[in-house]
């Protein structure tokens, strides 16, 4: 079941993203029963043992959703981002965009593939992989 802040975000976007929010909400809900999600900086983000994993937001381009370990999963749709850190994403448009095939292999890989966000303080900005 969706959390119900989740709900509330999906709800306050544009019409165009409120069908690929809750599509996403619904893989992510389904594919990682065992996360936690809130709300996290404005945006819906799912965690594994206090680590964030995946999440999504509106940006000028579209609706992105990102894995904050996707560079390392080898996947080509997964556009790795442009800091120091391991994340990658890919944004939608419209709804029909979303391949739940690939979207439900990124999840299972983000319960293999880790990279330790939850400590990158401790660590004084430094990336160890968990798993």
């Amino acid at each position: 079941m969706i959390h119900v802040d989740i709900e509330t975000y999906n709800e306050r976007q544009e019409e165009v993203y409120q069908d690929i929010c809750r599509l996403l909400a619904s893989l992510i809900d389904k594919h990682l029963p065992e996360a936690e999600c809130k709300i996290w900086h404005r945006h819906p983000v799912w965690f594994l043992d206090g680590n964030p994993t995946v999440g999504y937001s509106t940006i000028k381009a579209g609706l992105r959703l990102m894995f904050w370990s996707g560079a390392s999963f080898d996947e080509e749709a997964l556009k790795p981002g442009t800091g120091k850190f391991k994340d990658a994403s890919i944004t939608y448009t419209a709804v029909h965009e979303v391949k739940q095939r690939d979207v439900k292999r990124w999840l299972a890989k983000s319960t293999e593939i880790q990279w330790d966000y939850k400590n990158i303080v401790k660590r004084k900005g430094k990336l160890v992989r968990l798993k």
